[in-house]
């Protein structure tokens, strides 16, 4: 029996991947900032722990509490939507401290008890946005592209103690809360002279192509942990797949 721990459990990506690796038999930690046991089965193999990867004492805790792990999901990030002008820093530093540093500090965490054990694997959630960039999405890019280089150098030197790191970049989901978790409104963030601009966007993001489901995500992070080849990327659902494709063209 193996164990993963995944972060950012309480809705979204996050809940699904943990109820995925249940369902295949895994023991799962699954973490969150306000802990809600009833959204996940009741089960000897599930435990729902505290976590803000934001704070180093949190972080302690949890992983105390947790024992040891076979796999680390770094799914927890907040979105943000808007013209980076309109953007203030106060936030932008708010999206890298949970997307980017703080996917750094569990990270940093989790290394010594899988060097020591010489396996385990690390899987970091991104962003299709790594593959295109967006518009109205630059903080939040800048946060998710720093994590894909971050595990780009990571595998390297990890491999030296037979630990995985790898990357998973989901697509558009429309029933994630994307933005729900922070404390700036879009409207906010989008000023009078942007207005012509943004419509035809949100217009695309009402009614996308193609679009990525939370099962596609649970299933790409399913695959990640399992996959011992050297594969880094594994994009998750149909728009980030095509994304993916076109990048190599």
């Amino acid at each position: 029996m193996t164990t993963a721990l995944i972060t950012g459990c309480s809705s979204g990506y996050g809940l699904q991947t943990a109820r995925h690796f249940h369902a295949q038999g895994w023991t799962v930690i699954a973490t969150m900032r306000r802990p809600r046991e009833d959204i996940l089965p009741k089960s000897s193999r599930l435990r729902v722990l505290p976590l803000d990867v934001t704070r180093a004492d949190s972080i302690a805790a949890c992983l105390a509490a947790a024992g040891p792990i076979d796999a680390l999901v770094n799914n927890a990030g907040i979105g943000v939507v808007g013209a980076f002008e309109a953007t203030p820093m106060s936030h932008i530093r708010k999206v890298f401290e949970t997307n980017t540093f703080g996917t750094m500090a569990m990270t940093q965490a989790v290394i010594p008890q899988f060097r020591q054990r010489q396996a385990g694997v690390i899987v970091n959630v991104t962003s299709s946005v790594t593959l295109t960039p967006m518009p109205l999405a630059a903080a939040y890019t800048a946060s998710k592209m720093a994590i894909e280089g971050f595990t780009g150098s990571l595998a390297h030197e990890l491999s030296a103690f037979s630990v995985r790191a790898k990357l998973v970049e989901p697509g558009y989901a429309p029933t994630t809360r994307f933005a729900e978790n922070t404390d700036m409104r879009v409207e906010d963030l989008i000023p009078a002279a942007y207005a012509a601009f943004a419509a035809p966007i949100f217009e695309a993001f009402a009614a996308p192509a193609l679009v990525t489901r939370e099962s596609d995500v649970a299933e790409a992070v399913w695959r990640a942990v399992n996959d011992t080849s050297g594969q880094l990327r594994f994009p998750a659902g149909a728009d980030a797949v095509a994304l993916a494709q076109a990048s190599l063209r």
